[in-house]
């Protein structure tokens, strides 16, 4: 029977011992904290999006970051099994809009705990309060971990095969601090530059702020990537070798819900977004306020307000448009006179206007930090690890697993599959003789 250590006790570090313990492996689980599966807990906002129900090929295209790396994991533990798991061991499922997957009792507690009672049940040997300071390898195979208990000397014990699942660096309050990094790094991995992601937005424009706890939905948002240098260009097209100019494609497009902020814009929209985005580049945010009407069909909206409200003031005919907080902002970004009564306002003024309604422009200063990052973009290179089996191509018997590697995905539950996946891959490949 091998002898298998399991670096984190998260979502791919209790599946991976559980997978290694179904193989016939002898598993010792290190976590720093005192308990299990602390970011578990705060995912989706606590109700825990377990994974997503959309059909297994298609969930390749959510995947941002080296898809094809994640093939063998998904196909060998999918959706289905992940739910299958969970519904087996007593813990109900639902499925709600999106395809996205909830504990019945909207309690993230109910997965940790079904979870970590199989753990248990498995003969899992799981040290609480235990941080490992070292991964060790002789001769390119891992021989042991370093680690320390509470006020304990410093030990050292060997193991037949060593699996990371420390997590990346976001919420680093939960213990992703980045210990996974340093231990790949030191064993010769290359480590791609980790980055918040699924992460609210700064925005250069004082008005957001004025706006601070509007919530939009049924809104669209539209994102465009541009070289540094070229900011700062025309809007919506580019120059083509023919002189003619040509539309541009966004980076993202997205329909949904999002938050007006302090420092900009929040909420599922742009937290999705926000997984497009490159900080090498000046990226613009274009909000269309109405994205079910066309130009054509929201300019006769507009214009039958004004022909109901002839001799009222502009700053008194948007009420049917607009939330009462965005009113003065749109007044103020029109350029047109709040006073001035709508029987004078001319057709290219409201034309301006209706473009406003469906292009509100914002700039992207950058992301928040790790500590409001849902998930880590970044992360041990794929690189250098074997997709079959989740094993370091550069030392035998070290496995990676989960937001330890760089794979990430949007939201709906994706990530924590991903963690799924890749545990119980490289559990059960840790545990063959």
């Amino acid at each position: 029977m091998k002898k298998i250590a399991v670096i984190g006790c998260g979502a791919a570090g209790m599946m991976a011992a559980l997978a290694a313990a179904e193989g016939s492996g002898s598993v010792t689980i290190f976590e720093k904290n005192e308990k299990p599966g602390k970011k578990i807990y705060i995912t989706g906002k606590g109700r825990c999006n377990v994974t997503n129900a959309c059909e297994v090929e298609d969930y390749f295209n959510y995947v941002k970051r080296n898809p094809r790396f994640l093939y063998s994991a998904i196909y060998d533990y999918d959706n289905r099994a992940v739910m299958d798991f969970f519904e087996n061991n007593g813990c109900r499922l639902k499925i709600e809009r999106g395809d996205r997957v909830f504990p019945v009792s909207d309690h993230s507690s109910d997965i940790i705990n079904t979870l970590y009672r199989a753990v248990v049940k498995a003969g899992v040997d799981v040290q609480f309060g235990t941080k490992v300071l070292s991964v060790e390898a002789s001769n390119g195979v891992v021989s042991a971990v370093t680690y320390s208990k509470d006020d304990d000397p410093i030990t050292r014990e060997e193991f037949d095969s060593i699996i990371v699942c420390t997590g990346g660096v976001s919420y680093p309050s939960t213990g992703s601090t980045g210990d996974g990094y340093t231990f790949a790094e030191e064993l010769g991995h290359s480590v791609v530059t980790p980055l918040p992601s699924l992460v609210p937005f700064e925005i250069k424009e004082d008005w957001c702020k004025d706006l601070q706890g509007l919530s939009l939905r049924n809104v669209g948002l539209k994102m465009f990537l541009e070289a540094k240098d070229k900011a700062g260009g025309k809007a919506g097209t580019e120059d083509n070798k023919a002189g003619k100019k040509k539309k541009e494609k966004p980076a993202y497009d997205g329909f949904g819900e999002m938050l007006f902020t302090h420092f900009g814009v929040s909420g599922p929209l742009v937290l999705t977004a926000s997984c497009h985005y490159d900080p090498s580049k000046t990226a613009r945010l274009l909000l269309d306020l109405k994205p079910a009407l066309t130009e054509e069909q929201l300019d006769k909206r507009v214009l039958r307000d004004f022909e109901e409200g002839l001799n009222k003031s502009f700053k008194n005919i948007l009420g049917g448009l607009f939330p009462s907080k965005l009113i003065p902002v749109m007044i103020r970004l029109s350029g047109i006179d709040p006073e001035k009564k709508v029987n004078e306002i001319t057709k290219e003024e409201r034309s301006s206007f209706v473009k406003l309604i469906k292009n509100l422009p914002m700039t992207v200063t950058g992301t928040r930090s790790f500590n409001e990052a849902i998930i880590t973009r970044g992360g041990v290179s794929t690189k250098e690890i074997n997709p079959s089996t989740m094993e370091s191509k550069l030392v035998q018997g070290l496995y990676f697993a989960g937001e330890v590697i760089d794979v990430d995905t949007e939201t709906g539950g994706f990530n924590l599959q991903v963690a799924w996946s890749t545990g119980h891959l490289a559990g059960a490949s840790a545990a063959q003789e």
